[in-house]
């Protein structure tokens, strides 16, 4: 079983690797040759027996370390600081990744310089590269790494197909931190594309640390201080033609320091599609992407993140989802903080391979101007979701130095609302709004 990769070349794969350990990917023997409509030869990785115990989270026997294309996706409103990562009090379910595993050892993967990962970015990272290579075994070193390199494999990505650049864009936050913001708007393909990295720290304030504590977390801070560090990498994309989805992906990260010097964590993210139209070979694709790196981790994790994925992005007042889902998790912490980390890694290693396919099958699909009016009115249907329901879009809106920009990102460029709009039945729309209303299992 294979999973499409970005790379149509060695000599593109050998371009895009930074270090020691990614150039050496572009010699590796490992991938097969597989053709998709529309698209030309592609690279598709091997996706790796992994030995995992039925019901637990299984650890991989072997290391795949030097034989993995490496792919990463970038994703959407990390908003101004915390925003997602801390604005959780009506959450529907804790995420937990089983405590009780078959103790096989842990294989860390390979990661390289941190000055040779640096060179193939969009930007230098938020934090000091320096900084970065002292401390450069250190969980939220490591993050900060994988979200810029995910944010660089997509925003590169996106470039090649459809052949205008990103405007990149660094800013900082006063109370500390910062972030890189990548644009794209009005490309041939892309009528909006963007792609952010957040690296933020300081003190939480007492309205953050209270909604934490209202998800459970027992925060012990010292003289009323809560040091914390946030990041992530999120995205979202609407392209031009009604017959490309929406997609939208987000992982993230959040580390307290407590009174004591010792630390909480946890992580967060998923990713999920939105098409106008619905295809079934599109959805299955997307969504046996997703289940093949779950089930690297955990046999369970699909299901239970799937469902918590229809459920977060649902409509509430229009009693329907916002597209046909994908995964969603959030408060990640269990059983260690290295599967974690490498769970969060699967997962953003799969945007690239779930996504481009389906920009290249349609690329060049006709459609004709109803077809565009429909594809209006569910960009409406976006916006309201974004500005009514979203917990980081909210926090972020509410939180003294948050940078708007950042955190409507992920309004489309255009959209359309109709009084009392309903598809005429027997329509493809109305099959479209159908699934919204139902959700349903595609792998």
């Amino acid at each position: 079983m294979a999973t499409i990769v970005l790379y149509k070349t060695a000599r593109s794969v050998s371009r895009r690797c930074t270090g020691a350990h990614f150039r050496s990917l572009a010699c590796s023997r490992e991938p097969l040759c597989t053709v998709l409509p529309g698209a030309g030869p592609w690279f598709s990785r091997g996706a790796g027996v992994r030995l995992i115990s039925y019901g637990t989270a299984g650890k991989s026997a072997a290391s795949r370390v030097g034989r993995r294309a490496l792919v990463l996706g970038g994703a959407a409103v990390v908003s101004a600081a915390v925003a997602g990562l801390v604005a959780n009090a009506s959450h529907f379910q804790r995420a937990e990744m089983a405590t009780s595993i078959v103790p096989v050892p842990e294989v860390r993967e390979l990661e390289g310089d941190i000055l040779e990962r640096c060179r193939g970015f969009m930007s230098p990272p938020v934090t000091d590269m320096n900084v970065l290579q002292s401390r450069k075994d250190e969980m939220r070193t490591r993050m900060e790494m994988l979200i810029m390199e995910t944010q660089a494999e997509f925003c590169k990505a996106l470039e090649e197909v459809d052949g205008s650049k990103f405007k990149v864009d660094r800013w900082e936050r006063k109370e500390g931190g910062g972030g890189i913001s990548c644009v794209m708007q009005d490309g041939k393909v892309f009528e909006k594309a963007g792609v952010n990295v957040s690296v933020v720290f300081g003190n939480l304030t007492e309205e953050a640390a209270r909604q934490m504590r209202s998800r459970g977390k027992v925060l012990k801070g010292k003289d009323g201080k809560l040091p914390f560090v946030a990041m992530g990498v999120s995205s979202v994309i609407h392209p031009k033609n009604p017959h490309i989805p929406t997609v939208h992906f987000n992982y993230r990260y959040f580390e307290v320091e407590e009174a004591d010097g010792s630390k909480q964590w946890w992580f967060g993210g998923g990713t999920d599609l939105t098409p106008v139209y619905i295809n079934k070979e599109d959805a299955l694709l997307f969504h046996k992407t997703l289940k093949d790196a779950c089930d690297k981790h955990h046999l369970q994790h699909y299901t239970n993140f799937k469902k918590w994925c229809d459920r977060y992005f649902y409509v509430r007042h229009r009693g329907e989802t916002r597209g046909i889902g994908g995964i969603f998790f959030d408060d990640l912490d269990s059983p260690s903080q290295e599967e974690v980390f490498s769970f969060v890694k699967s997962c953003a290693r799969t945007v690239v391979p779930c996504y481009l396919p389906i920009v290249y099958k349609h690329l060049n699909d006709p459609f004709t101007q109803e077809e565009k009016d429909w594809q209006q009115v569910r960009r409406g249907r976006y916006v309201e979701f974004n500005l009514v329901y979203d917990r980081g879009v909210k926090f972020g809106l509410a939180t003294p130095g948050s940078r708007i920009e950042s955190i409507l990102m992920s309004l489309p460029l255009t959209a359309r609302w109709e009084y009392m709009h309903e598809p005429a039945k027997g329509t493809r729309e109305a099959e479209m709004l159908e699934v919204l209303r139902n959700p349903k299992e595609w792998v």
